[in-house]
C-alpha cells in the first residue's frame, strides 16, 4: 500500500508542476507545435524526466503521421502462399521469426488473410500425413486493410478496438504498399523496441539487391568507409546518421535525401528525435555540388 501511495504522490507532484506551469503568466499555447515547444521549456525549467517528455512529444507526433511513414515497405514483406505445404512455409517462418504473416493467393496484391504462428502449434501433435494435407486457408484470420494516408493515432485506436496487431497498407490503386503493426506505431512514440529476434550489429548495412543499401543511422562512419572504400570524416560525428543530419542542418523527415561524396542518402525511417534507417545509393560524380543544394524533401503530407 505504501508503494502505491508514494507512486501516486509522485505522479501528482509531476502533474502539479505541469499544471502550475500552465497557470503561470506565460501565454497559453494555441497550436500543437506551440504546445510541444512549451512542454520542452517546462521540462527544462522543472527538471522533468527527459524520457517521459520525449514520449509525450511522440504521442503528439503520431497525430500528424500517416501509415506510409511507419509501414514496412512492400519490398521487405515476408509472405506465405496459400498453396504451400508446412514443409514449404515452416522454414520461412523459422528463418524470419515473425509472429504474423500475410498469406497471398498469387502475389502480394492478393492477400487473403493473416497467419498467426501460434495457430500452427496443433501441428506438433499431428502425424506427418496430417500435416502434409493441411489447408492453410482453414487457419487464416481476416486481414485488415487501410489506406496509406490513415493517421497513426486513429490506427492505434482501431488496433485497440478491434484487437488487431497488423494491417495491410494499400495504395491508391488497391495494391499492397506495405504492412504496419502496432509495434511500428509504438516505436514512433517511445523509440525502437528491440526483441530477441531483432538484427544485431552485423546487419548495420544490408544489401537491398537493387544497387542500394539499407544503413542503420547508428552505423559508425568508420564501418561505412571500410565497407565501401569511402573517405567520410569521423572527426565531428561518429555515425552515418550524424553525418547526414550535419549536411541537412535539421532532423530530416522520411524520404528526404541529400548527396554526399557521390552517395545519395535517403531517410527510410525517423521519429521526432532521431534518424533510424537510411538508404545509401552510389550515384557517381553527379553528386558533386553545393552542400545543401541537392537535399530534397519528397514526403507527401496529404
Amino acid at each position: 500500500m505504501s508503494d502505491d501511495r508514494s507512486s501516486s504522490q509522485g505522479s501528482r507532484s509531476w502533474l502539479d508542476k505541469l499544471l502550475g506551469a500552465f497557470s503561470s503568466d506565460s501565454e497559453e499555447p494555441s497550436s500543437v507545435d506551440e504546445l510541444k515547444l512549451f512542454l520542452r521549456d517546462v521540462g527544462t525549467r522543472l527538471s522533468l524526466d527527459q524520457d517521459g517528455m520525449a514520449i509525450i512529444e511522440g504521442a503528439f507526433e503520431i497525430s500528424d503521421q500517416q501509415a506510409r511513414e511507419a509501414m514496412i515497405p512492400r519490398s521487405q514483406i515476408v509472405a506465405i502462399r496459400a498453396d504451400q505445404s508446412p514443409e514449404d512455409f515452416l522454414p520461412i517462418i523459422m528463418d524470419s521469426a515473425h509472429s504474423r504473416y500475410p498469406v497471398v493467393d498469387e502475389n502480394l496484391d492478393e492477400i487473403i488473410g493473416l497467419l498467426l504462428v501460434k495457430d500452427l502449434l496443433p501441428l506438433i501433435m499431428q502425424s506427418p500425413e496430417e500435416r502434409e494435407s493441411l489447408d492453410i486457408r482453414t487457419l487464416l484470420r481476416p486481414a485488415m486493410f487501410i489506406p496509406e494516408s490513415k493517421r497513426l493515432n486513429n490506427l492505434l485506436k482501431e488496433f485497440r478496438d478491434t484487437r488487431n496487431h497488423m494491417a495491410v497498407v494499400v495504395d491508391e490503386y488497391g495494391g499492397t504498399a506495405g504492412l504496419v503493426t502496432i509495434e511500428d506505431i509504438l516505436e514512433q512514440i517511445v523509440g525502437d523496441i528491440e526483441d530477441e529476434h531483432d538484427t544485431d550489429e552485423e546487419d548495420d548495412i544490408r544489401d537491398l539487391g537493387d544497387g542500394s543499401f539499407a544503413v542503420k543511422a547508428l552505423t559508425p562512419i568508420e564501418d561505412f568507409n571500410d565497407r565501401f572504400e569511402t573517405e567520410f570524416s569521423d572527426e565531428e560525428f561518429d555515425t552515418v546518421g550524424g553525418l547526414v543530419m550535419q549536411r541537412l542542418g535539421h532532423l530530416p523527415r522520411r524520404l528526404e535525401s541529400t548527396d554526399l561524396n557521390q552517395w545519395r542518402f535517403t531517410v527510410l525511417n525517423a521519429d521526432n528525435r532521431r534518424i533510424r534507417l537510411l538508404k545509401a545509393t552510389h550515384i557517381g560524380t553527379q553528386a558533386a555540388g553545393a552542400p545543401n543544394e541537392s537535399s530534397t524533401d519528397s514526403r507527401d503530407d496529404h
